[in-house]
């Protein structure tokens, strides 16, 4: 099992390839089938994973992984550790514009600080935006699904005149001022 890296294959015509990466699966199934029922003139191919490295025997078939989405679940504590090992499987040059972070939970009133923190600070280290959605609704979801489409269709090249590092420069999270960093 080796590093997943995003320009070690050619991309295929008018196709993007987004890698969902949760380590649960109820959410992961629902935001992939929104993605695939958007409306849009490109194919859109979704890969599942519960965790990275993605398995070697299927190395050489696997299509160019153009977006990697990694789904944190603030409820879960397993959750942000999980995306934390995942993070350590990416090739650096994947920070470059192609990798973005989709929160659960945000709402809940038992969700620790701490952990809020913590997920805000991991995305603005790594510069990936973070998009909160609201796995509760149908609303929420589709709208999750339309912003990760969004990024998917930058990040794949399928958008004249952007990259992921311009369209990550304007959407990047930050931290707010009153979380410091403290190294």
């Amino acid at each position: 099992m080796s590093l997943l890296k995003p320009f070690a294959k050619l991309p295929e015509l008018n196709t993007a390839n987004v890698l969902l990466v949760d380590s649960e699966d109820t959410f992961q199934h629902v935001l992939a089938d929104a993605i695939v029922q958007q409306k849009n003139n490109v194919n859109v191919n979704v890969r599942l994973a519960r965790s990275l490295p993605l398995p070697a025997e299927n190395e050489d078939s696997r299509p160019r992984i153009d977006l990697v989405v990694l789904i944190l679940h603030l409820r879960s504590e397993l959750s942000l550790s999980s995306a934390e090992t995942s993070l350590k499987q990416l090739d650096p040059d994947y920070f470059l514009g192609k990798v973005c972070f989709v929160v659960t939970g945000a709402r809940c009133a038992s969700v620790p600080h701490e952990r809020m923190a913590a997920v805000r600070k991991l995305a603005t280290s790594l510069h990936c935006p973070l998009l909160f959605t609201e796995e509760q609704t149908a609303e929420g979801i589709n709208t999750a699904a339309c912003r990760v489409l969004n990024i998917l269709r930058v990040s794949a090249g399928l958008v004249p005149m952007a990259t992921g590092l311009s369209l990550f420069s304007l959407i990047r999270s930050t931290l707010p001022p009153d979380l410091d960093y403290q190294d």
